[in-house]
């Protein structure tokens, strides 16, 4: 009798990951009350999770030149980007909060894991904006190369993430653009302001080749793919982003820190030196970067001050960010 039972709920799970998977082959989007594989879930939550934080980490290296910028004009215009930016990881949250309430997992334990290092965040946002050229860049070169991400995404199978990331892309565009004001303002400035742009492109250009991630095509990657969660691999996105930002960057008179830069005609691809990516792992696996330990302090501090206004809210059956 159980062997019956056994058999009859494989068939039954074989058959619903055939039509699930027919419908992804089809096009069609998964919503979050549809019948999905385990594997499908726990993909979307890792990679949901890590943007969501991504989001809200990506605002401390900006937030820190809120009350350093150089006019009222730039101070507002800051602002509203780390607005922007925060608002962004709770729209995430709240598709990896219902893919992970099956599991028995709350919102509260997905924005603590930022600081209980359960949960990776982008190697750009574990590192120090010492000037407003950084800032600049981060805004230009860094959503740049979020939006060619977050772009690719919009076809992904999972409805709701491709919902929220139209709205996201269309906001991120207005940051890089905002970045790039800046870059445009410094490139035609004084030459110790041009000296302090080229500094910042020198200091990040790692972090930004490194941050679509490693070359190769990892297990969970082929996975995402499979079942076009993802539809590019890290290095087409790479490609993209090289093919896009290298010839505005020189058409500033800027010198990208990379000799052996070059576009391969044959191959259709740039050759670049890559980062290391052995230094660049340990800055997002083991948060290990020059502000990893600073932020996650202060996302730990910002979260459990707050936790007073939470549970006032919700004793007063009102729904609040967990961002407070």
């Amino acid at each position: 009798m159980v062997f019956l039972i056994k058999e009859v709920t494989r068939l039954t799970e074989e058959k619903q990951y055939a039509s699930f998977m027919e419908r992804i082959r089809a096009g069609e989007k998964i919503e979050a009350t549809d019948w999905m594989p385990i594997e499908y879930r726990k993909l979307l939550i890792k990679l949901i999770h890590m943007h969501a934080v991504s989001e809200i980490m990506g605002a401390y290296p900006e937030k820190e030149w809120v009350p350093r910028a150089p006019s009222l004009r730039r101070k507002l215009a800051i602002m509203a980007k780390v607005q922007d930016e925060m608002g962004h990881g709770q729209l995430l949250l709240r598709v990896v909060e219902d893919l992970s309430a099956p599991l028995g997992r709350t919102r509260e334990e997905l924005v603590s894991d930022i600081y209980h290092g359960k949960v990776k965040f982008h190697n750009v946002f574990h590192m120090e904006a010492r000037t407003w050229a950084d800032a600049g860049v981060i805004g230009w070169l860094v959503d740049g190369a979020a939006i060619i991400n977050q772009a690719s995404l919009l076809e992904t199978s999972y409805g709701p993430y491709a919902r929220v990331l139209k709205r996201i892309c269309a906001e991120e565009s207005f940051h890089m653009q905002h970045g790039e004001n800046i870059i445009l303002a410094l490139a035609m400035g004084t030459d110790a302001q041009r000296q302090s742009l080229q500094t910042a492109l020198d200091y990040w250009w790692e972090s930004l080749l490194f941050f679509f991630g490693p070359q190769e095509v990892t297990p969970a990657a082929k996975q995402m793919m499979h079942y076009q969660i993802r539809l590019k691999t890290n290095e087409e996105l790479r490609q993209k982003f090289l093919d896009k930002y290298v010839p505005r960057i020189q058409s500033l008179g800027l010198t990208i820190p990379d000799l052996s830069l070059r576009y391969d005609d044959s191959q259709k691809k740039w050759r670049y030196q890559a980062p290391d990516w052995h230094k660049f792992s340990q800055i997002v696996t083991q948060n290990k970067g020059p502000k990893s330990e600073e932020r996650m302090l202060l996302r730990k501090k910002a979260h459990e001050d707050q936790q007073w206004v939470r549970e006032a809210m919700r004793n007063h059956n009102i729904s609040i960010s967990s961002a407070l």
